[in-house]
């Protein structure tokens, strides 16, 4: 019978998505694993794969359209089945047969218009008609605006590009993150004239404000976290670690490497580890069981322009120090192009966030559910300590806190873990075998 698939929870908690790109079309053979389209989300552009062999039966949701999660989007069909096949297991769902229309235009929410100062010259005939600038073919509108994707104008603006130059691929000629590459920088700002010195404000005066909107991704942020906050009982178990022997091994690997290690690698490196010493810790809440795993899959939390995303490395016990530092670059530099991939965000029962390159003491960090724990990593800086032979010292000390969901974690296993996480970055050596 012909397979309905749906707009899937791309991101924890996320309600909608739209269909970016579509990257198959109806009648192509597609196989697991094949990518069939780019779905936009609050958060970021993930690439969608198929589950099932079969044929591209019916597209159902245009690109650049708004939908919410779970609504049939593409019908794959098996040997054999035909169009009446395609009706009957839509009809079943309840959901409408007809195809999506090849042209439409773009639905509120899905397409976001930028003012821009208009070009030179004059659209006419059917260019008018399709909103597109008959000398530049930009996705021009009323009032010299453009269309252009949410996710498309943030990467502009954090690249300092010019999108009144890019030329839009999209529905209706619509600026999608593809169309970015190559992209002319914006022009400089106009030098403003001398202005007179502002007049001393009185004391007493409130100081002078500004809102700044919200964006689909800070109001993602917001509602996901206030809910963990109020829904997970977290707690936290702080240690102080002694980094020198950590640090001291990975000046050595990186003497003459062309693959630099750093700290946070060996961090991930040591969390897995743990979570592999102590299994209890090594799992998440399931509603009405406790699921636990026999491997570690760790979120790495990676900050972009406007708010974070968590994508989820697989197997850390089993990856080496180079492997981990070249999977967790790959990961932020297509964090920050708007590329991660659909399953790169899902899963995992642990995470990690370091604010370490940033000179922090000292940090707690808020779980992101299923996920049972995350790890809020410090600096590692010169502090007395005093050793075994009660003698003061002084040594680079980082300061780690685990934050815990208790309905997992009990607090004996809290300390278990971070026992043997202490002993992995003070013996870093038991790493490597």
């Amino acid at each position: 019978m012909a397979t309905i698939v749906r707009m899937p929870a791309a991101l924890a908690q996320v309600t909608e998505g739209a269909i970016q790109t579509w990257l198959v079309e109806v009648g192509q053979s597609i196989a697991v694993g094949d990518l069939i389209a780019e779905i936009e989300t609050e958060k970021a552009v993930v690439e969608f794969a198929a589950e099932v062999d079969g044929t591209v039966g019916r597209l159902l949701v245009r690109a650049g359209q708004n939908v919410d999660v779970g609504t049939p989007i593409l019908v794959i069909t098996a040997a054999g089945e035909s169009e009446a096949d395609i009706d009957k297991a839509l009809a079943e769902i309840g959901a409408e047969t007809a195809e999506a229309p090849a042209e439409a235009a773009p639905t509120e929410g899905a397409v976001a218009d930028v003012p821009v100062a208009a070009p030179a010259g004059e659209a006419k005939g059917a260019d008018v008609a399709a909103g597109l600038d008959s000398a530049s073919g930009l996705a021009q509108g009323a009032e010299g605006r453009i269309f252009a994707s949410p996710l498309a104008r943030r990467l502009a603006k954090e690249r300092g590009l010019d999108l009144s130059a890019v030329v839009g691929t999209g529905p209706d000629g619509r600026i999608t993150r593809r169309d970015l590459d190559g992209a002319p920088a914006a022009p400089a700002a106009a030098s403003a004239a001398p202005v007179a010195a502002a007049a001393p404000v009185p004391a007493g005066t409130p100081a002078a404000f500004s809102d700044i909107p919200l964006t689909g991704m800070r109001k993602a942020i917001a509602r996901r976290l206030t809910e963990s906050k109020s829904t997970v009982p977290h707690f936290y178990v702080t240690a102080h670690v002694k980094a020198d022997a950590l640090l001291a091994l990975r000046k050595q690997a990186n003497e003459g490497a062309e693959v630099k290690i750093s700290v946070n690698d060996f961090v991930l490196k040591a969390v897995a580890g743990a979570l592999i010493r102590v299994p209890a810790s090594n799992a998440i809440w399931n509603g009405d069981s406790i699921r636990q795993f026999t491997g570690a899959d760790i979120g790495v939390a990676i900050a972009i322009d406007g708010g974070l995303l968590t994508p989820v490395i697989r197997g850390v016990d089993r990856l080496s120090l180079t492997e981990i530092q070249q999977t967790v670059a790959d990961f932020a530099a297509r964090a920050r192009a708007g590329r991660i991939k659909l399953d790169e965000l899902e899963g995992g029962s642990f995470a990690v966030s370091n604010l370490g390159m940033y000179g922090v003491d000292e940090f707690s960090a808020i779980l992101n559910p299923p996920q049972s724990g995350i790890l809020a990593v410090s600096a590692a800086k010169p502090r007395p300590v005093v050793g075994e032979d009660g003698q003061l010292a002084v040594a680079n000390v980082m300061t780690v806190t685990l934050s815990a969901d208790h309905r997992v974690v009990d607090g004996a296993v809290a300390a278990e873990w971070m026992a043997a996480f202490v002993d992995l970055v003070e013996h870093p050596v038991k790493m490597l075998v």
